[in-house]
């Protein structure tokens, strides 16, 4: 299953994502975690001690990513021709989570009991020149060819507010979380996401964060009506843990919000993958980019890299040639 968290920056989105992956694997369930935010922070809320993860960042390897990806997919011609809504085709090579494959061993290392990917920091060299989400290329690529099964979960750490809808990317999960405060500002992402969101159907489900009393659940309840999931109340476990101070143990963060926690995944477990759904959705933001910009920037019409033909889902690993009948493929390389 794949979770996105989104929120107004401070909003908590990044440590609510970070207890979630932990929970999850604290139960010994497949997991991982993707820091798709500007601000690079999920490492350091998963407990890595340090500024190096020691994996390469997925922005900055983006036509490695591409050519690995591509296979032997006729459709599309060349890397420079495969741009990050290019949805996967027969012949395209798919991935398992957290399987053997070159980009999974390239790109994921562990932080703290978490497996995680970071798109990469937008640093001095991208300003006035880069946007941000190009960045993101890499996690809706990752996600496009990605057959995950029942009890695995990819958990993305989103870009703040309703920025993360100037990509597509918004539309490749199974349920989003937004992370709400008891405050105006808190819930004004949320009307912003919901209303984009019904356009695509995308389903999403709100948590209040940083509750201190019933005058702030019952705020949110008023505003976000039968979208409100559940709530976390202030932790002063999280506080010590943000001053690097306290216990590691997930099992001392305060009993309601472990039980927050829990209803986090009973909601992401009770919904069931719908590949066609996300197919399509790939397929028709896939269009959209082709229509908009991305024919005249590449000189060909990629609407023709939509391979009517393609099944999503564990039927498509069923149908996919041998590693052995693929031609050889370039190496991800060092950074």
């Amino acid at each position: 299953m794949r979770i996105a968290f989104v929120g107004k920056g401070g909003s908590g989105k990044t440590t609510l994502s970070a207890l979630f992956s932990r929970h999850l694997a604290r139960s010994g369930a497949p997991v991982l975690a993707v820091d798709g935010d500007i601000n690079q922070h999920l490492a350091e809320a998963l407990g890595h001690d340090g500024d190096d993860l020691g994996a390469p960042p997925l922005g900055a390897h983006l036509s490695e990513i591409k050519e690995y990806l591509r296979g032997t997919n006729p459709r599309i011609a060349s890397t420079e021709a495969m741009i990050k809504t290019t949805p996967p085709g027969r012949g395209s090579r798919l991935l398992r989570l957290l399987g053997d494959d070159e980009l999974h061993t390239r790109h994921v290392r562990r932080a703290g009991d978490v497996p995680l990917m970071v798109t990469g920091e937008f640093d001095e060299s991208d300003l006035g020149v880069a946007c941000y989400h190009s960045k993101l290329g890499g996690v809706e690529l990752y996600l496009n060819h990605l057959v995950d099964g029942p009890g695995e979960y990819v958990v993305v750490d989103m870009t703040a507010g309703a920025d993360a809808f100037a990509s597509g990317l918004f539309s490749r999960f199974d349920l989003t979380f937004l992370v709400a405060e008891p405050t105006r500002k808190g819930v004004s992402v949320y009307r912003q996401y919901r209303d984009h969101a019904q356009e695509f159907g995308i389903r999403i489900a709100v948590v209040g964060n940083k509750v201190t009393g019933e005058d702030d659940l019952l705020f949110l309840k008023e505003q976000v009506g039968d979208d409100l999931l559940t709530h976390l109340v202030h932790s002063s476990w999280v506080r010590a843990a943000e001053q690097g101070r306290g216990e590691d143990d997930l099992d001392t963060l305060e009993p309601h919000n472990r039980h927050a926690l829990s209803l986090l995944r009973e909601a992401v477990d009770s919904r069931p993958r719908d590949w066609d759904t996300l197919h399509r959705h790939s397929v028709e933001f896939h269009l959209r980019n082709a229509r908009s910009w991305a024919n005249a920037s590449t000189g060909l019409d990629l609407t023709t890299q939509v391979d009517p033909g393609f099944v999503p889902g564990p039927a498509a690993l069923a149908r996919r040639p041998p590693d052995s009948s693929e031609r050889p493929l370039t190496r991800l390389t060092a950074p």
